[in-house]
């Protein structure tokens, strides 16, 4: 059941991977999330985009990755493809502004998934609010080449203006270009928290970056 409560309380540390982020290796896409979830992610997002990966493949690399998100309670979300969420009955579904319409969306997945929708701009924001969207992450916070798609950079700045636009009850996450120098100026501007992929994914140990993440959201 959806719960906003629940669902702001884990995504303090938002990890978005797919094994375009670890040279296209499942079994080292597997590891880095086992050890990036024993350090306090508490949402994973299974964005695979320009995978050597089949259909079938991507679908068992899911079923792998949700199976160690409930083992450490943490919620599982799939990026834009809809089937495989329904497929895998994942905890979240995360789709673009170019993506399918939420109300499309939420016809697919009924009413027990959560939806995460991308914002980069209040009248974005508040349409995703309005149509019904559960979360949503708001960038680029600053420049990245983890995520070709992310768009001109708005800052902490943007996402304040995004937060006062939508009030305090939709949970927000801040996503592109975060690392563990900049994470505190993302919530500090209104964020719930952070999603990263580069500052886990290409760690030297993803479970202490995970840590050290958490730690400095929780100390907002």
């Amino acid at each position: 059941m959806r719960d906003r409560q629940t669902l702001r309380d884990k995504m303090g540390v938002y990890f978005v991977i797919g094994t375009q982020d670890c040279g296209f290796s499942r079994e080292k896409t597997v590891e880095i999330v086992r050890e990036a979830l024993a350090g306090g992610v508490g949402t994973l997002q299974l964005r695979d985009k320009g995978s050597k990966l089949t259909s079938e493949e991507r679908c068992e690399l899911g079923r792998q990755l949700q199976e160690l998100c409930r083992e450490h309670q943490t919620l599982f979300f799939v990026n834009d493809d809809v089937d495989l969420a329904v497929r895998l009955q994942a905890d979240g579904i995360h789709v673009g502004q170019d993506d399918m319409h939420l109300a499309e969306v939420r016809a697919m997945v009924g009413e027990a998934m959560y939806i995460g929708i991308s914002a980069g701009t209040v009248e974005e924001a508040i349409a995703a609010k309005n149509g019904g969207a559960d979360c949503i992450g708001v960038g680029a916070m600053f420049a990245t080449s983890s995520k070709a798609d992310a768009g001109e950079p708005i800052g902490p700045a943007g996402l304040r203006e995004i937060r006062e636009a939508v009030g305090a009850e939709l949970p927000i996450v801040g996503i592109g270009g975060i690392t563990l120098e900049n994470a505190k100026q993302v919530c500090q501007a209104g964020a719930d928290g952070v999603a990263v992929i580069s500052a886990i994914s290409r760690a030297e140990s993803p479970k202490q970056a995970a840590e050290d993440l958490l730690r400095i959201v929780r100390s907002i």
